[in-house]
Order: C-alpha cells, then structure tokens, then sequence
C-alpha cells in the first residue's frame, strides 16, 4: 500500500497503531511494527508531567530506532505549557507530536483536557498553533466525533485544527459520551477527509481486515487506526496488509504462534521493566492474546500467579 507524507515525514503505509494508555508502550509498539504497522504511537504523555518532571514519562518515551516512524501523544490545556514543553522535547527520538483532543476518561475531561478540548475550539485551536509555532516536526491531532451526541462538531474543528497548523488528524467516529461503546460512525470521516487537504486517518471498531477494507472504501481516509483491534492481536496488521493487497484472507494465528507471541512479549517487557513489573503487565496482555481459547478464564486466572519469565513460558507451553 502506497503511503503519505505528513510534514516532512514519510509514512511507508496506510496502517497505524492507535495510543492507548496501558497498552501501546515500548514492546507492544515494536510487536506491532514487525507484524506491519507503517507508523505507531506512544501512550499520551502529560505536558505537566514533563513540567514536572514526573519519573513515570521517562518510561512512556523510551523508544528504539526500529520503531520509528513514531508519533509522541502529548496531552494538556494550555497553549504556553503546551508548547514550552514541545520545544523542550523536541529533540527527542520520534518524528511526530500528536495532540490527544480526543480521551474520554473523566480524570482527564475534568481536566479541560482530552476531548473537553472538543468543547472549546477556540482553545484547541491556540494550543495548535502554539505547538507547531515552536517546533519544526509535524504537528498531527487525534479528536473524536464530538463531546456528546448534540454537539458532532468534527468537520469545523478539524477545519480549524488544519487552519492552526495540523500536518494531519485522526478522527475517531465515537462522541466522547459513547466512550467505546456503540458503533463508530465512519461517515463522520468521511465528511472530514472530504472538508480537509492534509491527510485524515480513520479510528474506530477496525477488528478485522474486512473492517480495514470497508472503511478505506467508505471514507477515503489516508490512513487506517487500528487500537482495541490490535490488544492481543498484532498479528492483524500483517493479515490486513495483505487483505489489501491480496483480497486474501490469512488465517488467524496458530495456538503455537500465540504462545511464541506471548513468549516474545514477556520477554521484551522483561527487557524493558525489569521481570516483576513485567510479568504484571502480562497478566491483561495474555488475557487478550487467549480470548475465546479453551479454558481460556481458568488460564487468566493462573497468570496472576505469575511471577518470572520461566513461569510464564511454563504456563503458555502447558495450557495453551
């Protein structure tokens, strides 16, 4: 698949692997990048934590050359920090800074922050065009439908992100009210990529190659975001990739490739968290990757006894 180019930076294709707190860190991104996915995204990084200098950011940037293109989400409120911390960080190794409009979770909403920001174009708008003022990588923002189901404000606000300086966006087709729930509505995307000239790419409910196909279609977008689709599943960037390019569809994963998957996530994890802390983090991870497995509740239920890497290798040979 042909890619597009964003700013100065090149994407080699149409596949991109959506922020998600807890999820998208170092080891998922780089699992993701082997099975195909053209650009990936950290987890969202406060610009007051970076003020802050607050110890848990410095794990949410940790990166590897391998991963790159890669996109750094940052979020917050104010234009000044905003953009402060943007020049701060800029030297750092990712090539583009999104800005999350779009998280719906209250801690963050409460904040003016997230998809509030959908609330206030206006200041949206100033946050923009502080950020890309200061810095010389693109700037990108990722936004939802609208804040509730009376205000589906997208088409105007990406029209105003694109007028303060966005190089892109990433439109996901829920309100904030939805949460995840519910169907995400694809022709607010295409209404978007239709109101734009910079690249717009599609989030929300691609579970499937099918799915990657029919929202190309149905919206046009440049790029197709793949997030929940891809927890415990980063073998479905490479089956879309060749969906596309084929019309055929590739079986899912073998159980054998699924403990090998595992295996190799709780190994880079340990690698990058020390094996305490990553054997914690494999417990959602391997609940994912067995879902609709058989006696796939009594396994979830052993992970949580989990303590090292051999153990974990134990328990995916025997029960898988």
């Amino acid at each position: 698949m042909e890619g597009f180019q964003i700013g100065n930076v090149r994407i080699p294709g149409k596949l991109v692997l959506g922020p998600m707190a807890g999820v998208t860190d170092l080891p998922f991104r780089l699992l993701c990048k082997e099975q195909g996915a053209d650009l990936v995204y950290t987890e969202m990084i406060s610009a007051k934590g970076i003020f802050y200098k607050n110890k848990n950011t410095e794990l949410l940037w940790m990166t590897k050359e391998q991963e790159r293109p890669l996109a750094l989400q940052l979020f917050g409120s104010e234009p000044a920090l905003m953009a402060d911390m943007a020049a701060q960080i800029e030297e750092r190794p990712f090539d583009i800074l999104d800005i999350n409009m779009g998280c719906p979770v209250p801690k963050v909403v409460n904040n003016g922050e997230g998809s509030a920001l959908m609330k206030d174009p206006q200041l949206a708008g100033e946050i923009v065009k502080a950020v890309s003022s200061r810095i010389s990588k693109p700037v990108t923002v990722k936004f939802r439908k609208g804040f509730g189901a009376d205000d589906c404000n997208a088409v105007e606000f990406a029209k105003r992100m694109e007028d303060c300086g966005a190089a892109a966006i990433a439109v996901h087709g829920r309100t904030r009210e939805q949460y995840y729930g519910g169907k995400a509505d694809w022709d607010i995307i295409r209404q978007v990529k239709e109101a734009v000239s910079i690249p717009v790419w599609g989030n929300g409910d691609v579970f499937t190659p099918e799915d990657a196909k029919r929202m190309k279609e149905e919206t046009g977008c440049d790029g197709i975001m793949v997030a929940r689709g891809a927890k415990g599943n980063p073998w479905l960037f490479k089956r879309i990739l060749h969906y596309l390019k084929t019309g055929e569809l590739l079986p899912p994963p073998t159980a054998e490739e699924v403990k090998r998957m595992i295996v190799r996530h709780g190994t880079l994890q340990t690698e990058f968290r020390g094996e305490e802390i990553a054997m914690r983090e494999m417990r959602k991870h391997v609940a994912w990757y067995t879902a609709g497995f058989p006696h796939s509740s009594a396994l979830r239920n052993d992970i949580n006894q989990v303590e090292t890497l051999e153990e974990l290798e134990r328990l995916v040979d025997e029960r898988i």
